[in-house]
């Protein structure tokens, strides 16, 4: 079977098609998947770039969705012909996290779903939104997860709340869908006033340009009633965080999710003690979760944005289309 695989040497340049030993028929408690569609994430990026160091031969993609071809042993969950799709943590099916690196994630500490068929424990695996194509089913085990456990799981979200979200990338988007669709107020920022339309009319009720408006923490409080946001999707990291706690309330809830702006920093400590903020940490979320992002998903008729798809084969220019950050929504591949 067609897989592609990141080089022995790390880059774009090094990505390649390859022919593997089909992976047969499931054992007890597995299922045989055939991988249809999957969706790009940053960790994919920095999987492929190298700059989160992987093996060489790694077939990549932590998304992974398609049809069941058959089922093993035990299995009750999933029928051949069922759509499903992948979780981030295979280990991690309910509770409060348990881990917390990527030794686990597919594309990442073992072999991803840029490849044509896997046969893996049942349990990795969550039905697909109904109405999903492959593509768009993908598009939730990373960035539509994490958007959901940030908003709903850990932040509590409710009708009449206030979030802020930072830029139009995949999460931030899946965030809004998600914040509208759940009746809060959302404000988001970009640096294009074009996405900044466009996430207009998905629901953002305000927008801010932040090259335009550099002391944007500072607008986003006043625009809440003056007292600031209860939630924040912090998706940039050091370069962005101290005017996230700007904008938050008192008492407020910020989700620290992304490295876009570095991996390290200065907290500006004296201003999260005052705002007496909850900042959180947090990488994705558990099977059962995104069991119940899928059922919210169907009751809301939610469908994700997907900026452009490309060809598996085409990856490396995926991947190249991801880092020019010119994409609003997720980046779809499929076979």
């Amino acid at each position: 079977m067609k897989v592609m695989v990141l080089g022995d040497t790390p880059g774009l340049d090094g990505l390649t098609q390859a022919e593997r030993a089909d992976p047969g028929q499931p054992g007890a408690g597995m299922i045989r998947v055939r991988i249809e569609g999957s969706s790009l994430n940053y960790h994919d990026l920095g999987v492929a770039t190298g700059a989160m160091p992987s093996s060489p031969g790694r077939v990549p993609l932590s998304d992974g969705a398609g049809v069941v071809e058959a089922v093993g042993e035990g299995v009750t969950e999933f029928a051949p012909g069922d759509c499903v799709v992948s979780c981030f943590f295979p280990d991690w099916q309910d509770g409060a996290p348990t881990i917390g690196d990527f030794s686990r994630t597919p594309g990442d500490g073992i072999d991803g779903f840029a490849q044509e068929h896997v046969v893996l424990p049942a349990s990795a695996f969550t039905r697909a939104p109904a109405g999903y194509d492959a593509v768009e089913a993908a598009a939730i085990t990373t960035a539509g997860l994490t958007a959901w456990r940030a908003l709903v799981v850990d932040g509590k979200l409710k009708a009449g709340d206030r979030v802020l979200l930072l830029g139009t990338g995949g999460v931030s988007i899946w965030a809004l869908q998600i914040a509208h669709a759940m009746g809060a107020v959302v404000a988001i920022t970009s640096s294009s006033d074009e996405k900044l339309a466009r996430a207009t009319e998905l629901g953002a009720d305000f927008t801010l340009n932040y090259r335009t408006h550099e002391d944007w923490g500072a607008r986003v409080y006043e625009w809440a009633d003056g007292r600031g946001v209860d939630h924040v999707v912090e998706v940039g990291g050091p370069g962005t965080l101290a005017q996230s706690i700007e904008a938050v309330r008192v008492g407020g809830h910020i989700s620290l999710i992304g490295v876009l702006t570095g991996i390290g920093g200065e907290v500006p400590t004296a201003a999260l003690m005052g705002k007496q903020a909850r900042l959180q940490g947090l990488i994705v979320g558990s099977r059962r979760e995104q069991q119940d992002f899928v059922r919210a998903i169907e009751a809301n008729g939610i469908k994700p944005v997907i900026d452009r798809r490309f060809k598996m084969t085409e990856l490396a220019d995926a991947f190249a289309y991801e880092a020019g950050a010119s994409h609003f929504g997720k980046i779809g591949v499929e076979w």
